[in-house]
């Protein structure tokens, strides 16, 4: 039975069993109590008997005779019911047995008294003790139902109560949670609000005044066409940064199932390049592919691919006309490691810890279209694999980008939500 793990249940069922063993006792106890009275009043009766046949003549040696027999007739059986010695006369012929019975009956009601005052008293503490710990967990959960988790109702005992108790904290743990998951959410949402906000703010405000320029000077094709390319400039860089947004709050919300897959790293790496080339070509930069085509990645391809591009994108906007930007690769006996390294400014020291924050731009940055957000993004993609992203750079020396996965990559936590199909888009 569980319900005798509990303590307070087995402290009462104890105090039941020394109840029992009590009033076993104080019967055993009256009645040996009045064992004396029933042999003094046994005693004085011989005596009695044994004078009066003596005074009557009759000799001690019959009388001594009498006393020693064990059986009984129907002749003395007849004399005695002749003499009026019958049950229904006991208790004036034996005025002593009655005395004794008396005696015990009292002593009875008094330790009978006794022993139910005492059961009483203890089934009444047992089921205070009891309401008690009712009270006690309808506070906890009433704190519980406020959203106040900083109690607990078990500590650590046993028994069908505790088993109870232990199910409802269980549940506070879940609604705590999932309270807590809701706070998150709400944060989540507040800050990528706000983000928005202030992102948008400076193109959309550039936009206006790019409007007003030509709307005042409508009859001037060349400020016309100048202020028309700004316009499109910044309606691509809102462009960019809405698309980025979406894409780092359904990693950040853990709304992504990375499909896996064996890929070729060599058409990996191409495809994250595709969109870039006319880039590159534009600004005379180069884009440089070092590796073996036919080695494979068990990775997600289009959410890997979005990591790279990023990574060759930020690699392009830090150099200089003529420079490049390298996607090398090697495999190791678990490990791929993808490296995307320019020859371009390099990163300020005290810029290395921060540049995977969101929206941080460094002050010395030559990159005035950049949103802040392709390497959060690509840092995100990658540790959401079960992956790393690692960078090392110096000022003037070029930056070097380094993505580690295991050859049989598994996602870290970003899938925990809903399953979305596998675009990078």
């Amino acid at each position: 039975m569980r319900s005798l793990y509990d303590k307070q249940n087995r402290i009462y069922m104890i105090f039941i069993g020394l109840f029992c063993l009590g009033t076993v006792l104080v019967c055993l106890s009256a009645g040996l109590m009045q064992g004396p009275v029933v042999r003094d009043s046994l005693f004085q009766w011989e005596r009695t008997t044994a004078s009066s046949l003596l005074a009557q003549g009759v000799d001690a040696e019959t009388v001594a005779e009498a006393f020693r027999a064990q059986e009984t007739t129907d002749e003395g059986e007849r004399l005695l019911e002749q003499i009026g010695h019958t049950d229904e006369n006991m208790a004036v012929l034996f005025p002593e047995s009655r005395t004794v019975m008396l005696r015990m009956g009292i002593s009875f009601f008094f330790a009978g008294a006794v022993l139910s005052v005492l059961l009483v008293l203890a089934s009444f503490l047992f089921l205070k003790m009891r309401e008690q710990s009712y009270e006690n967990a309808a506070d906890i959960i009433e704190r519980y139902a406020q959203g106040d988790f900083g109690r607990r109702l078990t500590r650590g005992g046993t028994g069908d109560l505790n088993h109870l108790f232990a199910k409802v904290d269980q549940l506070a743990t879940a609604l705590r949670a999932k309270s807590e998951s809701e706070a998150r959410a709400k944060e989540f949402l507040k800050d990528t609000i706000t983000d928005i906000s202030h992102q948008l703010k400076t193109p959309l405000a550039a936009l206006n005044m790019y409007m007003e320029i030509i709307s005042a000077d409508s009859d001037q094709p060349d400020t016309v066409r100048q202020f028309a390319g700004k316009s499109i400039s910044s309606l691509e860089r809102m462009e960019r940064l809405i698309y980025l947004l979406l894409k780092v709050m359904r990693l950040d919300s853990g709304n992504v199932t990375f499909a896996l897959r064996p890929v070729s790293i060599g058409k990996l790496a191409e495809t994250a390049a595709k969109d870039l080339y006319v880039k590159a070509e534009a600004e005379n930069k180069q884009i440089i592919f070092e590796g073996d085509w036919d080695e494979t990645l068990v990775c997600d391809a289009d959410w890997t691919a979005e990591a790279i591009a990023n990574l060759i994108k930020n690699g392009l906007d830090h150099i200089q006309s003529g420079g490049f930007v390298k996607v090398s690769w090697r495999t190791s006996a678990g490990m791929v490691r993808i490296c995307v390294e320019d020859n371009g400014t390099g990163i300020e020291p005290g810029d290395i810890h921060h540049i995977f924050k969101r929206f941080y731009r460094s002050r010395n940055s030559s990159d005035s279209g950049g949103v802040g957000l392709g390497l959060p993004l690509a840092r995100s993609i990658i540790e959401g694999q079960g992956g790393v992203l690692s960078v090392e750079s110096a000022p003037g020396e070029g930056t070097a980008f380094t993505l580690s996965i295991s050859k049989t990559a598994a996602p870290a936590t970003m899938n925990t939500r809903r399953s979305f199909t596998n675009d990078a888009g």
